[in-house]
């Protein structure tokens, strides 16, 4: 009997221990609770760090999760979510601490699936970039709240419209010639900026980021690049146009792979619109200018998206358990598009790791470069490509790759150094060098894992 009541009693306190998935609104220092708590309860995969303050100094917490948080290990992506960009809209960020209570309770319970994520991704959750805000439209609760009470900043400012606008260069150097990657910030970008702005800046470029998405309210669709159209006039009106990255065909996977995932977006039908498989060119629904979206395909390698998850910006308590489920399954099957396309190793001839060399594919304007310690992450459709590596003072190195529907395939280059002994003897041969490339499910490349114990209108 002892025995029974001692076994009961620890199963009790184990069940009290676990994070549990919470259907309630979070103010700001119950969004910190929640992230702490959840923290507590999952110390060996979890980090809690701020990325900044917003106007009114409140931290901007990030929750990550790795198995071995804080450190960037190569080969592995890092990946993020941003939620509650608009204050008002709300269920991105209540998403997202249920995300991280979910996968810290699933990672306890030995998931095999939720493991291997957390065991080959380095993910970062940020559920509420404009918390000042979020306060304003809280103080009116979810039945009174307008359109756009809280949407904005503590100085009125909307911050999906905040960022240094690069559309602008690209369309320019997409016509008269210029690079299609990393274009550099306006000098004066810092006086331009709002606190809650700088602050994600600067996260992006402390973190090589590979994927992301950014969860909005007001309607329900995946939103891909580009958010800014190549305006064109029609007897004098501008209209705007379907606008493609030289992703295109990328983006649109990408988004369906959410939508088609979610309870009921690839319907098409939520709100009173009417999405085609629940997804959306930004630009073909209207242009948004100087956008967050945007923003990290010109300026960083990470590939983002805009969710939009609710036709209620602000929905009511009883609502978000149905909203729960209806996500639940979307948000982890798109941290899970990290993993597809080529990565790999740039290094010199001693095997040492070269930074920001960059990665072009042949047919696709728009590279990526490598990280700090010389890995690189290229987001590609199954296809065969010719990739080219290249970096200052070094030869350039080609290669063809076979990209599968599944995992990523690993390619490596070695570049040799431009005046090197070697390559002396012979500078009018061809400086293309085909290096071997294996999928990551080899044996040799293949990370082991291990449990451990354990209404209408468009606001983004």
């Amino acid at each position: 009997m002892a025995v029974m009541l001692g076994s009961f009693f620890k199963l009790l306190l184990l069940c009290e221990l676990a994070a549990s998935v919470s259907f309630i609104h979070h103010r700001y220092d119950d969004l910190v609770r929640a992230l702490y708590n959840v923290q507590n309860q999952c110390p060996y995969i979890t980090r809690i760090y701020s990325i900044g303050k917003s106007v009114l100094g409140r931290n901007l917490y990030v929750i990550e999760f790795s198995d071995n948080p804080g450190i960037h290990e190569l080969l592995e992506p890092e990946f993020k979510y941003v939620g509650n960009m608009h204050g008002n809209e709300v269920l991105g960020r209540e998403l997202l601490i249920q995300l991280a209570e979910f996968l810290c309770e699933e990672y306890r319970n030995g998931n095999e699936r939720i493991t291997r994520l957390i065991q080959t991704t380095r993910i970062h959750i940020l559920p509420s970039m404009n918390p000042d805000g979020y306060e304003v439209a809280a103080e009116q609760g979810p039945r009174t709240n307008g359109y756009l009470i809280g949407r904005y900043n503590k100085h009125d400012v909307d911050l999906n419209r905040n960022f240094p606008d690069l559309n602008t260069v690209m369309f320019y150097n997409e016509k008269y010639g210029g690079t299609n990657h990393h274009i550099p910030l306006p000098d004066n970008w810092i006086n331009q900026v709002e606190p809650e702005t700088m602050a994600t800046i600067k996260w992006m470029k402390k973190h090589n980021f590979v994927l992301s998405a950014n969860l909005h309210g007001g309607a329900v669709v995946a939103n891909y690049p580009y958010d800014k159209s190549k305006d064109y006039r029609i007897r004098g009106v501008r209209r705007s146009t379907y606008t493609a990255t030289p992703d295109d065909k990328l983006f649109k996977k990408l988004a369906k792979s959410y939508s088609y995932s979610h309870g009921w977006m690839h319907h098409g039908f939520n709100c009173g619109d009417y999405f085609p498989e629940g997804i959306t060119n930004g630009a073909s629904w209207y242009s948004l200018y100087k956008g967050m979206q945007d923003f990290n395909y010109l300026h960083t390698n990470c590939f983002e998206i805009t969710l939009e998850l609710s036709c209620d910006k602000f929905p009511p308590e009883e609502d978000l358990e149905r909203e729960w489920y209806g996500n639940r399954e979307a948000l982890i099957t798109f941290i899970g598009e990290v993993h597809r396309g080529i990565k790999g190793m740039v290094t010199d001839e001693n095997n040492n790791g070269i930074s920001n060399a960059v990665i072009s594919v042949h047919g696709i304007a728009h590279d990526i470069t490598s990280g700090e310690d010389g890995d690189y992450f290229r987001l590609l459709l199954p296809n065969t490509y010719t990739v080219t590596a290249s970096a200052d003072g070094y030869y350039p190195s080609t290669v063809t790759a076979t990209v599968g529907p599944a995992e990523p395939t690993l390619v490596n280059f070695q570049l040799k150094h431009e005046k090197s002994s070697s390559d002396s003897k012979d500078k009018s041969s061809d400086s293309k060098e085909k290096i071997p490339h294996r999928n990551l499910n080899s044996k040799n490349y293949t990370k082991k894992v291990v449990p451990r114990s354990a209404n209408r209108r468009r606001s983004s």
